[in-house]
């Protein structure tokens, strides 16, 4: 068998896992006959470790790996298991979505949480829109507008993670994840006190909050390094949808989607809106909208930080968070 991990720097996040395990897993999801052709590390993402695996059929699975719970923050514990419970209520995309072919919780073979799906079609959108001209790329920013739209249309019945905590008030669950990032980043030794000055101002402000009262589904990570696209067609076409572990039920104007779309303004991704529509032009959402950009900053300082020789990022996030906190 090929056993191809990446070859990664003493103290990165991300940890391989070994041949035996690899094809233990194998063997566990598809049967005891199994042996595998080749195991290839992919080197996305910056959480979950990805592999390609050939099974010796006609087409690969991908093979995705959680870290050990011990290295999971506060913040973005069982991450795979919410993707899992998330599947089901994604199914306006569907035909997009891998397919989930195995998991396994158990922790029998190896120490953390793993599971197999269908290979997506395509490349990865990063790769595949420098084939492009910039200015022909507002039709991917379309598709993009129509997937968040599909997605933020479905319903649920109280805030927060797919698979919980749940709350029955968007304040309670925003704030939590407030105090859940502070913690994860005092965990990793950085300051997380402009973090707790956010939740204590969104409590503050908890009326504005208060006005959204129906869930909606969050993708909670979609933008370009979640989407795969068509390598050969006339323009730019989105092929598949994939990493949805932080999908949540919460306000639309909070997903990841809409903070992406929203930067850069006068570009293609101005093309989004054609498709997804206008939001709300009120004073309490744009406060709302300078809360959820706190709380997305705030989760890039974290992976800014794990990402060694990120440390600019790191830096740069505390200022933008100081100039939006005086906003508010």
């Amino acid at each position: 068998m090929e056993f191809r991990p990446v070859e990664r720097a003493p103290g990165e996040f991300q940890r391989p896992i070994t041949e035996e395990q690899a094809v233990a897993m194998c063997r566990q999801a598809f049967g005891a006959h199994v042996q595998p052709v080749a195991v290839i590390e992919l080197g996305y993402g910056t959480y979950n470790s990805t592999y390609r695996v050939d099974l010796g059929t006609d087409r690969p699975v991908i093979l995705r790996v959680a870290p050990e719970p011990s290295r999971q923050s506060r913040a973005e514990r069982s991450l795979m298991r919410n993707e899992h419970a998330s599947v089901p209520y994604l199914a306006p995309i569907a035909a997009l979505m891998p397919r989930t072919l195995a998991a396994d919780f158990t922790y029998q073979i190896i120490g953390r949480d793993y599971l197999f799906q269908t290979l997506l079609d395509g490349v990865p959108a990063p790769d595949g829109l420098a084939a492009y001209p910039r200015p022909e790329w507002a039709p991917f920013f379309r598709q993009m507008g129509t997937i968040t739209r599909r997605i933020h249309a479905v319903r649920g019945d109280s805030f927060g993670w797919v698979a919980g905590p749940r709350f029955a008030r968007w304040r309670d669950a925003y704030t939590s994840s407030l105090a859940d990032l502070a913690a994860a980043l005092e965990d990793a030794g950085l300051d997380g006190g402009d973090i707790r000055e956010a939740a204590a101002a969104a409590t503050l402000h908890s009326e504005i909050f208060d006005e959204i009262t129906e869930p909606r589904l969050l993708h909670g990570d979609l933008w370009t390094a979640n989407v795969m696209i068509s390598p050969d067609t006339p323009e730019p076409t989105i092929t598949g949808v994939c990493d949805c572990d932080r999908a949540a039920w919460g306000d639309p104007a909070a997903d990841w989607s809409i903070y992406r779309a929203g930067q850069r303004p006068g570009t293609e991704r101005d093309a989004f809106w054609d498709t997804y529509g206008t939001l709300p032009a009120t004073p309490s959402a744009a406060q709302r909208t300078r809360f959820y950009q706190i709380l997305h900053v705030g989760t890039l300082r974290l992976e800014e930080h794990r990402r060694l020789g990120k440390s600019e990022g790191v830096q740069a996030s505390y200022q933008e968070i100081r100039a939006l906190l005086g906003q508010l």
